[in-house]
């Protein structure tokens, strides 16, 4: 299993999906640890009585800022700030959702801004290693400061309150703790308030869409190819020149795998030479629409890759050259950066089901489907067809379209207007993983119908990449001849496409990677 040194190396996005997945571990190296006691020392020498007030180290929190609290109460005062937070509601991030908010967390904890001391960011990362997850409703953040209450029942566990998942089983905090041999901290000056300042659940959930975004953008390409040969379209609006005038990554990239996947194939040869002059939109645009929503993610993982090692602590702590600390108050617990890019990428990935199910339309409807019979029955009338599973694409496509309304644009104040602008960054990323799971149902409807279009151009086949796609899709669900209850088989492709068995079978099948 990988290895992940906090503090030593950049948290990237695919070490959080590692990370998420149980795949890497975590360690803290020596020399990070001495490094952030050598802070943690500095703060420690201000917890003096006649020690300026210092925001979160012997002050009260928010719109309670200017209260100063007695140095006998600033133990109580950090697990008091964690209790009254833990203010979640909803049912709780997955379990991947909720070790990357771990992971995350910790790297903040470990860049030296923060003034913990090392045992906080030590027992997070015991607590990856040995599967202690915290139980985090995925409801209840505004994006600023940061993502408060998911954070504060995070931290309900680190000092054996709360509850977690430990082993399959939901216990309480202190149990699976006591479980697999760790004690909780005793929280100090400033350390409850560096566990919940920050965007980590908002990051989290934006590198988990990542990843399945990635997926999807590939797959949108399969679905498309698949769909175009069934369709008689044609191959020439995907070729390289026409890209590279216009000049967009994104966009040659989807045409590059287009040609791949629909090169050598018998059914586009079949009517090189026929009368039509140019396919719909649907079709014929696929590198532009697929494209820009490649571009988009390719900015969306930028901007999160960048959060996953951004100090987003308040108060920040930096060491001056004289060995004095500076505790500056600022923002960058604010969750702006990633509010808008996923508010950007759920608007793009939207667009993936949005031209995929006009793409259904065109292989469902005989006005429009050059010769396929209505619905792809071959007993029309008797038998309804895919006719119901358009109209399921069409529902998630115009839910979507609500989901896809931006959150970052809404700003509610809280604590006594003091956080008088927040980000709903949190609500973002929860409404770009709806999206997701949306676009991922349509494509799989898109799939499903243009197996079974294929199945009625034969003799006719597809190119290679294609006819393995469509192998895999037959090994879970055979062709449909007579009705029968589809959402099994929605749900069969789904899964394929969900663990990536689509794309893996379309690489196989050209024997060349998808980019």
């Amino acid at each position: 299993m990988k290895i992940h040194p906090l503090g030593s190396k950049p948290l990237c996005v695919d070490a959080v999906i590692d990370i998420a997945h149980e795949r890497t571990k975590v360690t803290l190296p020596a020399d990070v640890e001495s490094k952030i006691a050598s802070i943690r020392s500095g703060i420690e020498k201000m917890l003096v009585d006649d020690a300026p007030n210092t925001y979160g180290v012997n002050t009260g929190f928010g719109a309670l800022a200017e209260v100063r609290i007695p140095a006998d109460d600033l133990a109580k005062l950090q697990l008091n700030l964690i209790r009254s937070h833990a203010t979640g509601v909803g049912v709780p991030y997955t379990i991947p959702v909720t070790r990357a908010i771990m992971a995350i967390r910790a790297n903040v904890l470990v860049l030296g801004t923060s003034g913990v001391r090392p045992a906080v960011p030590k027992l997070l990362a015991d607590m990856l290693n040995q599967g202690i997850h915290p139980v985090i409703p995925e409801k209840g953040s505004v994006g600023a400061s940061g993502d408060l209450a998911p954070l504060a029942h995070l931290a309900l566990v680190l000092v054996g309150e709360g509850t977690a998942e430990y082993k399959g089983t939901v216990m309480s905090g202190a149990e699976a703790l006591d479980r697999a041999g760790l004690r909780p901290v005793v929280l100090q000056a400033k350390e409850g308030l560096a566990l919940i300042n920050g965007t980590q659940a908002m990051t989290a959930e934006m590198a988990l869409v990542i990843d399945a975004g990635r997926c999807l953008v590939k797959t949108a390409d399969i679905a498309g190819a698949m769909s175009c040969q069934a369709l008689l379209g044609s191959l020439s609006p995907f070729d390289e020149r026409i890209q590279r005038v216009r000049g967009h990554h994104g966009q040659a990239t989807s045409a590059k795998n287009l040609r791949f996947l629909m090169s050598d194939s018998p059914i586009t040869e079949s009517h090189k030479d026929c009368d039509k002059v140019q396919d719909p939109y649907s079709l014929r645009c696929m590198p532009q629409v697929h494209g820009a929503t490649r571009d988009a993610l390719l900015h969306t993982a930028s901007v999160v890759s960048t959060e996953c090692n951004a100090a987003t602590d308040n108060p920040l702590v930096f060491e001056t050259k004289n060995g004095q600390l500076d505790v500056l108050s600022g923002g960058n617990f604010h969750g702006q950066p990633i509010a808008l890019v996923a508010d950007y990428f759920g608007i793009a990935v939207a667009e993936l089901a949005n031209i995929s199910e006009r793409r259904i339309e065109q292989l469902v409807n005989p006005a429009l489907s050059s010769g396929l019979p209505p619905f792809l029955s071959a007993k029309s009338g008797l038998n309804s067809g895919f006719m119901i599973a358009q109209v399921t694409a069409a529902a998630l496509v115009s839910e979507n379209k609500v989901l896809a309304h931006p959150a970052s644009v809404d700003s509610i104040p809280s604590s006594a207007n003091r956080e008088d602008h927040v980000s709903m960054g949190t609500i973002s990323a929860r409404k770009a993983r709806q999206i997701i799971e949306h676009v991922e149902t349509v494509l799989a409807i898109e799939l499903l119908c243009a197996a079974q279009a294929l199945d009625l151009r034969a003799p006719l086949v597809a190119s290679p990449a294609i006819r393995a796609v469509h192998k895999a899709i037959r090994q879970v669900v055979p062709p449909l001849g007579d009705d029968r209850i589809l959402h099994n088989d929605i749900t069969a492709v789904r899964d394929l496409l969900h663990a990536g068995s689509i794309v893996e079978a379309a690489v196989v099948g050209g024997m060349t990677d998808l980019e």
